[in-house]
């Protein structure tokens, strides 16, 4: 059985379990990784990403009233709230009730209902468990109410309860991954045209190692939202709408340093996102190697996202024979680093980065082998 059928099962069975009867839907959303193309989607650019059999499974039956009760099996707590607040509550809940405040607005229906959420997904890993959250609950809640919308429609409305209700201005990959992944393949996304195109992925012989540091700082929201703020800043003293239409030509032309620097990596990494889709088209995996490297080193140097448990995982993997490349992914301050390797090698390439990442901190990584799969899986049960 897949993971995602096992996520739907387990959802089921744990709202029959929370609420004494069946849901009326379910909705199965995968994580993803992002093989280069970090902090650049909020700047209109381009992201290679792809699914991974991580999921987050959502139960919902719809209720006659406004309350909403909430089961997670991440977290002890209930939440029960008589109806849709208006603002956020400060804590994962606030994922589930800004997608379904948009949701409201959209229809005169009452919007109340009871969910129940399971994951295999870790949480602050730098592998959207946030944004397969915001998916899982949108399609559930539509498919609940028998309203059809279009995929790109639910990313983008996703993508504006995450901006808007919960407060991170994050851009769309994260949303648009886990509803139209194909397993198999990377997405070469255009953040601005939001079009896209399915790239092949290595094939059986390479593997993906995600290193989870462990380490979440509690800066990394706060600072993802300073970085937009640079990168805004880098875009108007340029005259430009955004980064995307900027080129290393530019760079001169900026004079605050900070903010030249976060558009230099805005640039080169837009670059090194098209280079990859290139590599894969031409099926030449190796050749993401150096772009692997060179994105690690832009964001720990232009961009200044890397931390010190990063770079040790990025540069004990450089030093194994059977690995391709590396860097670390998703928005910075610790999470995971992503590895591309000769899949013979998983072992010693895990016991080496275990070994010297315990040598250095003093605790262990945690390792999460991966592959590809196919985007979201819904069913509405009644």
């Amino acid at each position: 059985m897949s993971g995602a059928h096992q996520l739907d099962e387990r959802a089921r069975a744990a709202f029959r379990q929370a609420f004494g009867y069946p849901p009326g839907a379910v909705a199965v959303a995968p994580a993803r990784i992002n093989i280069v193309g970090e902090h650049t989607d909020y700047n209109q650019g381009f992201v290679l990403p792809a699914a991974i059999d991580r999921h987050l499974g959502v139960a919902l039956r719809l209720r006659k009233d406004a309350r909403i009760i909430l089961r997670s099996d991440r977290y002890a707590a209930t939440v029960d709230l008589t109806e849709l607040p208006s603002r956020r509550q400060g804590n994962w809940a606030d994922y589930v009730v800004g997608v379904a405040d948009i949701l409201r607005q959209q229809s005169s229906a009452a919007m109340g209902f009871e969910a129940a959420i399971v994951s295999d997904i870790p949480v602050g890993s730098g592998l959207s468990s946030s944004g397969a959250l915001e998916v899982a609950v949108a399609v559930a809640l539509l498919a609940a109410r028998a309203e059809p919308m279009a995929p790109l429609q639910i990313a983008q409305l996703c993508q504006a309860s995450e901006n808007g209700f919960v407060g991170a201005r994050t851009g769309i990959m994260d949303q648009f991954t886990a509803l139209k992944a194909r397993g198999g393949n990377a997405i070469l996304l255009d953040c601005r045209s939001l079009e896209d195109d399915y790239v092949p992925l290595p094939d059986g012989r390479f593997a993906w190692l995600l290193a989870d540091t462990r380490i979440h700082h509690e800066l990394a929201s706060s600072a993802y939202n300073e970085r937009r703020a640079e990168c805004e800043a880098a875009a108007k003293a340029l005259g430009l709408a955004s980064l995307r239409d900027a080129s290393e030509g530019d760079l001169d032309r900026i004079e605050n340093p900070v903010e030249r620097s976060r558009a230099r990596h805005v640039i080169t990494e837009n670059a090194r996102v098209l280079q990859a889709a290139d590599a894969l088209r031409r099926r030449s995996p190796k050749g993401l190697g150096p772009i692997l490297y060179a994105s690690h080193e832009s964001l720990r140097l232009d961009f200044a996202v890397s931390c010190r448990e990063l770079d040790c995982l990025v540069e004990l993997a450089a030093g194994m024979p059977q690995v391709i490349g590396a860097r670390m992914m998703g928005g910075g301050f610790g999470g995971c680093a992503l590895v591309l390797l000769d899949a013979a090698g998983l072992d010693d390439v895990e016991q080496h980065l275990g070994q010297g990442y315990a040598d250095e901190f003093h605790r262990s990584p945690e390792f999460y082998r991966v592959r590809s799969v196919d985007g979201l899986m819904s069913e509405r049960t009644r």
